[in-house]
């Protein structure tokens, strides 16, 4: 089923709902209307003297009559005497109204019980006057088969006006579906003009501040998210081919001085062999890296509990066996914290600054490492960034004039930005005023903040 059909559907549901309850509403009103005016009639005559008067034995309009507890009338007009009006006369007390059917006559009817001894009068009575020994009950009846025949014709008139309800819903239903949903028409012809085109910088009309404006908005949204994602990842792939390129190029010329090797010396040839290693290890390193960029802000893998502090110890014990290599001091304060997160991507945005650390501090130098309430510092000695570098120190593949002889893909730094937004936090650098040097700051969400958010 279409979602118009659907709307004509629930219009059409809504107005018969509607037009069914009041048809019975105006049925019911109606029926009560008519014979409650009757059924007072009825009281009010009973609350008369008893009265009984001769009749005709063909029933018509309205009479009365007794019935005594023996079951004979006074007088005797035709009306079936059945168990309800013979426990009446027999001695019950009260008086009870009802629609009776007496040939093809409706009749409406009240019994009163009367107890024994009453006085009545009527034509029966040779003094106007008698009095009744038993118990007995007298009966009111009145004809009603014109308002029956009314409650008929206006339950004809109702189905007439329920059935054209229901047709006229239905027409205004599929009008009002066509014209609501027209718009939203125009919304899907567009995004099928986006889908055939693959034009993600395509934007529709925002319209109105109503449903339909927010889904275009929306939509609006989705493609500027699409297009510069688009873009990254085609910036990516550019910049990932030009880093890839200086190294494969060295590479190929020392594979091809490397296929005169008989005349080459000892010296040469293994100069030559620690260039292809160290070039095919920084081709590895980038692919890593490059592999980490194209998880996204959000990796795989489970979520659990982790020890910041653990996490910080661990990675310095692992810097230090490279710190020693130049002869650098890594020092660290470390406090207890607990954070939701994945494990391999907190050591390796830690790793990370360590590593860069420990790149750019001069031999003999320091590095101090501060850990507390979810922020993660890295101090060094070296010679620091400049104001200039600052915006810059996170972008991929960047790298500042100082550092391009440098090993490394210019990679590190943003996937450190990359790990502490999937933790929903902040990373800044800025120089240390003790060391001298570079100091990155990373401060990350405990699992308390993130369950308070």
């Amino acid at each position: 089923m279409t979602f118009r059909s659907r709307v004509i559907t629930a219009t059409v549901a809504a107005a018969a709902l509607a037009v069914v309850l009041a048809c019975v509403a105006s049925f019911i009103t109606t029926r009560s209307a008519l014979f409650n005016a009757v059924d007072q009639s009825l009281l009010q005559s009973s609350q008369g003297p008893v009265g009984i008067h001769d009749a005709d034995s063909s029933i018509t309009g309205s009479f009365t009559e007794l019935v005594l507890a023996s079951g004979d009338t006074v007088p005797t007009t035709g009306v079936p005497i059945d168990s309800v009006i013979r426990d009446y006369a027999r001695g019950k007390t009260g008086h009870f109204l009802r629609t009776v059917q007496i040939g093809d006559q409706s009749y409406r009817e009240l019994i009163v019980g009367l107890p024994a001894n009453s006085v009545v009068t009527g034509n029966e009575c040779a003094t106007g006057l008698c009095q009744v020994s038993t118990t007995s009950a007298q009966l009111f009846v009145v004809n009603v088969t014109g308002q029956e025949n009314e409650l008929r014709s206006l339950v004809r008139t109702l189905l007439l006006v329920a059935a054209g309800g229901l047709l006229l819903a239905l027409a205004l239903g599929w009008l009002l579906a066509r014209a609501a949903l027209r718009p939203l028409e125009d919304v899907t012809n567009e995004i099928e003009t986006v889908t055939e085109t693959n034009n993600m910088r395509y934007r529709i009309e925002e319209g109105d501040a109503d449903e339909l404006g927010r889904l275009r908005r929306v939509f609006n949204r989705l493609l500027s998210s699409v297009d510069s994602s688009q873009t990254l990842q085609r910036q990516l792939v550019l910049d990932a081919s030009h880093e890839l390129r200086t190294p494969l190029t060295s590479l190929r010329t020392n594979a091809q001085v490397l296929s005169r090797a008989k005349e080459l010396s000892t010296e040469d040839l293994t100069q030559l062999t620690n260039d292809m290693v160290t070039q095919v290890d920084e081709l590895a390193s980038l692919v890593t890296d490059l592999g980490e960029l194209a998880r996204g802000e959000r990796s795989e893998g489970a979520v659990e509990q982790l020890r910041l502090d653990e996490c910080v110890d661990e990675c310095v014990d692992t810097a230090r066996t490279y710190a020693r290599i130049k002869d650098v001091t890594i020092d660290s304060h470390v406090e207890a914290f607990t954070l939701d997160g994945r494990r391999d991507r907190l050591i390796r945005a830690i790793s990370n600054l360590l590593t860069n650390a420990v790149k750019f501090t001069p031999r003999g130098g320091r590095i101090v490492v501060i850990s507390s309430s979810g922020t993660v510092t890295v101090s060094d000695s070296g010679p620091g960034i400049s104001e200039d570098d600052i915006p810059f120190v996170f972008d991929r593949f960047w790298r500042s004039a100082s550092s391009r002889a440098l090993p490394g893909s210019g990679l590190g730094l943003s996937i450190v930005a990359q790990v502490v937004a999937e933790f929903n936090g902040m990373v800044t650098v800025d120089r240390d005023p003790e060391l001298g040097g570079a100091r990155f700051t990373m401060t990350l969400l405990s699992s308390e903040d993130e369950e308070s958010d």
